[in-house]
Order: C-alpha cells, then structure tokens, then sequence
C-alpha cells in the first residue's frame, strides 16, 4: 500500500490561473494542468531565488518531492511556450499557509504579502 500524500504548505494562489497565446482558440486544444503546489516549487524556486532545500523547508516536503515537482512543473511550462498551449492552474494536494510561522521567508503568505490578493479565493479554498 503506497504512503498517503503529505499536504504540501502553499502561501498564495495565483493571481490569474490560466495562461496562453493571444491567438489561441477556445476549446481548441485540451489546456495543460499545473497543481497548485507545481507553481508553488516555480514560484519560490525561480522567482524568489530559493534552493530546492529551502523550498522543501517552505512547504514542508522532502527536498527530493521538491525536485520531482518542479521538473514536473518545468516540462508543463516548456510544453506551452514551445506548442503554443494554454496553461491552467488548479487542484493538487496543498495547505495555504496560515501566516502564523515564524520561519516564513517567502513573503507571499498572508502575513508576509505586500500586495493585495483576493481573500475570497482563499477562504473558497480553505472550505473545500
């Protein structure tokens, strides 16, 4: 019997959750679909510059789970700039961070944020 799946600790959603070329038709081609935690890896990895052990520490998850999503989540990227494909953000197995971690360095969970982002999503998340 396989280990259940740890939750992985998530400190925002994205602001917009879907993506692709200007000309792309609607419903044309299937859109390809990145879990919440695969732009979370892309997030703090590439965009805050952490390592993938800091990142491990950040959501709380094995650093080799880490690497495992984020070369999951590099291919979904590459597959929609190179074939022009649409990119959904959506579901995956995660905790939103509740802000209240003194370890929390990546500045996008509730209390660290600067910028606004709509509380709605969140609480629609937590809910579910």
């Amino acid at each position: 019997m396989p280990r259940p799946r740890k939750c992985r600790r998530v400190c925002c959603l994205p602001q917009s959750s879907r993506f692709g070329p200007v000309n792309a038709k609607a419903d044309t081609e299937k859109p390809v679909v990145m879990a919440v935690d695969e732009y979370e890896t892309i997030r703090l990895i590439d965009l805050q510059g952490f390592t993938q052990e800091e990142c491990s520490e950040q959501m709380n998850i094995a650093r080799t789970t880490v690497q495992r999503i984020y070369n999951d989540a590099r291919k979904k990227l590459a597959d929609c700039l190179v074939n022009g494909k649409v990119l959904v953000i959506e579901g995956g197995d995660f905790k939103l961070c509740d802000g209240l971690l003194e370890s929390c360095g990546c500045g996008g969970c509730r209390r660290h944020r600067h910028s606004g982002f709509s509380m709605g999503r969140e609480s629609e998340k937590e809910n579910k």
